[in-house]
């Protein structure tokens, strides 16, 4: 009796640890649905904008197709930039029973609208016939809902573009671009080889890092940190020659 007894403790402890650890799991990563609205903005190609607040550039207009979007709340003082969204259409017969998957690159306001999507992944809400599309489009504003999902980008590591700005040695800006999963990157620290420290680089605005005195020189050690206090650091560093418009691979994904 006595094994028996003691492989029933041991089930009733498991169920028990799972029951007090899905909570925390939850919570640190939040995949409840929301709803709210939604419209859309005419651009180039019917993609994304290479002005858009989260500092992208080009980035910015081509990531995802161009399925992209300009968030209000959820652009959370920059921090929201590249967080992806899971949106579905629930206004009218015209929309899709699919959802689109979209990625944040700028900010955006309306009447409680929480997304301004690009018309390339308006129309994507529509049932696939002309007459559904047609009708979306001239409703502006529908219903939707939307839960946060993870990024994925196949065959792309983490890159770190220097800003267009940057100008050596007196200014350095570099964004994160290409981070999988559902991740904030909330920090960016350089590692400052004559004094043998880290030093934390100031957010500009959006997805934009920046570092404007001790402009470090030579290879830059570099490292990201991500929701939950998690400090990832690059295989790659920043090249001494460095050059302003330029992404270069850290060998690594989230």
């Amino acid at each position: 009796m006595g094994p028996v007894v003691l492989e029933n403790q041991v089930g009733i402890l498991c169920v028990i640890c799972m029951v007090l650890l899905l909570p925390a799991l939850c919570a640190s990563q939040d995949i409840s649905t929301y709803t709210s609205r939604a419209t859309y903005y005419g651009s180039r190609n019917c993609r994304g904008s290479q002005s858009g607040a989260c500092g992208y550039g080009e980035f910015g207009r081509t990531v995802n197709d161009g399925i992209v979007t300009g968030v209000s709340k959820l652009y959370r003082n920059g921090t929201g930039c590249g967080a992806c969204y899971r949106v579905r259409c629930t206004s009218s017969q015209y929309c899709s029973e699919d959802a689109v998957h979209v990625v944040v690159t700028d900010y955006a306001e309306g009447d409680k609208i929480d997304f301004i999507l690009s018309s390339r992944a308006y129309t994507r809400l529509a049932r696939p016939n002309y007459k559904a599309t047609k009708e979306l489009l001239a409703r502006g504003v529908i219903d939707v809902e939307y839960r946060r999902v993870s990024c994925h980008y196949p065959g792309h590591n983490i890159m770190f573009k220097v800003h267009e700005q940057s100008r050596y040695p007196n200014y350095l800006a570099l964004m994160v671009l290409y981070a999988e999963g559902i991740n904030d990157i909330t920090a960016v620290e350089l590692y400052l080889e004559n004094c043998k420290q880290w030093r934390g680089m100031r957010r500009a605005f959006g997805a934009v890092w920046e570092m404007s005195d001790q402009v470090p020189s030579g290879p830059t050690k570099l490292r990201f940190q991500v929701s939950g206090n998690k400090w990832v650091e690059s295989k790659n560093d920043l090249p001494a020659s460095w050059n302003a418009g330029v992404a270069y691979d850290s060998d690594i994904q989230l």
